[in-house]
């Protein structure tokens, strides 16, 4: 019996050893910026991974805080194509502070779904997209010349972390609260909560409603989808764009890449816009860096909306129309212009008020200007 103890410790003692001198690839992710990082989702080239370790298994493959010992959630990304072209971790870190993951060759917990994103056929080609935070959507072309017609980008704002696109398309009343948020904002012919149109003439060249949709990637950190719209006129120029918007996990912004095309060379003067629905008493952040929000008066029982756009380039200026903010801003021909737009809402439980709205586009801007700083070795 002594013999088998004796047995036993020595396996264990020879387990301890082999563990501790196993090479397991490390990921240091550091917080350089003034501004804590709270569920940020960072993304990590799948090739820099393959080279801290060839033989990589997806299907067991797990990452672990090493100070903590808990598991990091993770999603592969495919970015529409057959294989893994990024690895999202979502992470907090704090300011001037580092965090040191590990990657074990173990099979991960399931990450529950935070971002979703869908074609909605059975409401005139809706698209639909939501996260953790708030919902959004694009009208598709079979809206077009019909009453409920509308241009922009639309919000539903949620009360709840949970995942609600599909509940209130199946409902189909979300245009009342029934405890989780409502659709109560109102796009018409606008840009709504920052979607983006050529400008030219004192004037918006609206596309017109979405043609085809193609989902990339969906969650359960980030959901990706690109949207194509027809060509159409702009002061006398056949113009195309295709939009490729993501959300992540524990944002309340979207990221936007608009391609436009045309026939020569030159730029297209473009605006985004903030629909302001016409009111009074506006509270607005113009800021020509970048920056660019509005915080509507409040709507009876339905609470207030904030919504907003951030760029990392600066805007040829901002103005005030009729319906909509507008901030202007140009793209070159072919070549992918990127921006972040997105809403909150007061009754939401994180932002109540305009200048926690402000405060957080600021902020944003400055988490662009100075983004976490990942090695793996």
């Amino acid at each position: 019996m002594k013999k088998f103890f004796h047995c036993i410790v020595l396996l264990l003692l020879f387990s301890c050893y082999a563990f501790a001198q196993q090479k397991y690839p490390t990921i240091t992710v550091k917080n350089n910026s003034s501004i804590n990082r709270t569920d940020a989702v960072v993304s990590i080239p799948w090739a820099q991974v393959l080279k801290a370790d060839p033989k990589i298994d997806t299907a067991k493959f797990l990452v672990m805080n090493k100070n903590t010992e808990t598991e990091i959630p993770h999603q592969l990304e495919y970015k529409g194509e057959k294989t893994v072209q990024n690895l999202l971790l979502q992470v907090s870190v704090k300011a001037q502070e580092s965090l040191v993951l590990l990657i074990f060759a173990s099979k991960a917990k399931p990450v529950p779904a935070k971002t979703f994103a869908r074609y909605v056929p059975e409401r005139k080609d809706d698209f639909a997209w939501e996260n953790d935070r708030i919902a959004f959507r694009m009208y598709g072309k079979a809206l077009e010349k019909t009453s409920e017609d509308a241009y922009g980008i639309d919000v539903w704002v949620k009360s709840t972390d949970k995942l609600v696109v599909n509940d209130r398309y199946k409902k189909n009343d979300y245009h009342k609260d029934h405890g989780d948020g409502l659709d109560y904002y109102s796009v018409g012919f606008t840009l709504g909560a920052g979607s983006m149109a050529p400008y030219l003439n004192n004037k918006v060249y609206y596309s017109g409603n979405y043609r085809s949709s193609k989902v990339l990637d969906n969650g359960p950190l980030r959901s990706t989808f690109q949207l194509s719209y027809d060509e159409w006129d702009v002061a006398g120029r056949k113009v195309k764009v295709t939009k490729t918007i993501s959300i992540d996990a524990g944002s309340q912004l979207n990221k936007i890449e608009n391609v436009y095309t045309w026939s020569g060379s030159g730029s297209l003067p473009v605006a985004i816009g903030l629909a302001t629905r016409g009111e009074k008493n506006m509270k607005a952040l113009q800021d020509r860096s970048g920056v660019f929000g509005y915080w509507e008066p409040v709507h009876g029982a339905d609470g207030i909306t904030g919504v907003g756009a951030v760029s990392g380039k600066s805007f040829t200026t901002t103005l005030a129309d009729p319906k909509q903010l507008l901030a202007i801003t140009e793209v070159k021909n072919n070549i992918p212009y990127v921006y972040y737009a997105g809403a909150a809402w007061n009754k939401g439980g994180r932002i109540a008020d305009e200048t926690a709205w402000f405060k957080y586009l600021k902020e944003f801007q400055q988490q662009l200007k100075t983004p976490l700083k990942i090695t793996v070795k």
